[in-house]
């Protein structure tokens, strides 16, 4: 996998050898560093992946008080799948009632760049609830015919950024009452899972949701986290 993607790098910089590659990005040249990154992140995603995660969502965004925006962070986003999922869920649960803010991020900028279109081929909404799709998506037609754009009503609930999730320091000051960091650990070694699980829980209201991926278990974090339900957590120290 790795030789196939970065070969392509290797085609597009007309270079010869996977060392003469390697002495570019020692180099520093931030655009080949980008695009050397983009090459290798892998990027699985559909809307309304792990259903029950998103049911267990509008459950507790009801619950939430209304005298503050709802707070939502997605930190691998890939291609915009899951935050638009989860703001066609907030939108319905809270029927428009209550405000809600979702940050959507990755490292990957060409994924960032789909998500942000926000166009889908109309084969890839099938898990959409019909009454959804209805209300949150346009139909393509003439030459876009095959396609769908996400409404302007749910891409204004959605800010997109790129993060690196290895990052020393994160930019954002706030805490939120949902994150989910789906299949993004499986990646990591235990000593990076701990240390980024304990920079999510410093941004997590104290009764805030993590949301996680199936395979994914952090028995190695319970000083952090406990399990609350179906590959769901929430603080250690939380009343819930």
């Amino acid at each position: 996998m790795v030789y196939s993607r970065l070969a392509r790098r290797l085609r597009a910089r007309e270079l010869e050898s996977f060392a003469d590659y390697l002495i570019l990005l020692e180099s520093g040249e931030p655009q080949e560093l980008e695009a050397f990154i983009n090459a290798l992140t892998t990027n699985m995603t559909s809307f309304f992946r792990e259903p029950h995660h998103f049911r267990i969502l509008a459950e507790r965004l009801a619950q939430l008080p209304g005298n503050r925006p709802a707070s939502i962070w997605t930190c691998a986003s890939s291609s915009g799948e899951e935050p638009y999922s989860i703001a066609m869920t907030a939108a319905d649960a809270l029927n428009n009632s209550a405000p809600v803010r979702i940050l959507a991020t990755d490292i990957d900028t060409n994924v960032l760049a789909t998500a942000r279109q926000g166009i889908y081929p109309v084969d890839q909404l099938q898990k959409i609830p019909v009454d959804l799709l209805k209300r949150f998506f346009l139909r393509g037609v003439g030459r876009n015919e095959g396609y769908a754009r996400v409404s302007d009503e749910l891409r204004q609930l959605v800010s997109f950024r790129r993060l690196n999730l290895l990052d020393k320091t994160w930019p954002m000051r706030c805490k939120f009452d949902v994150i989910f960091c789906r299949n993004v650990m499986i990646y990591f070694d235990k000593a990076t899972q701990h240390a980024i699980l304990k920079k999510l829980a410093d941004h997590l209201h104290p009764d805030g949701l993590l949301f996680v991926g199936h395979s994914e278990s952090f028995h190695g974090a319970s000083d952090q986290f406990k399990i609350c339900g179906n590959t769901v957590y929430t603080l250690r120290q939380a009343s819930v």
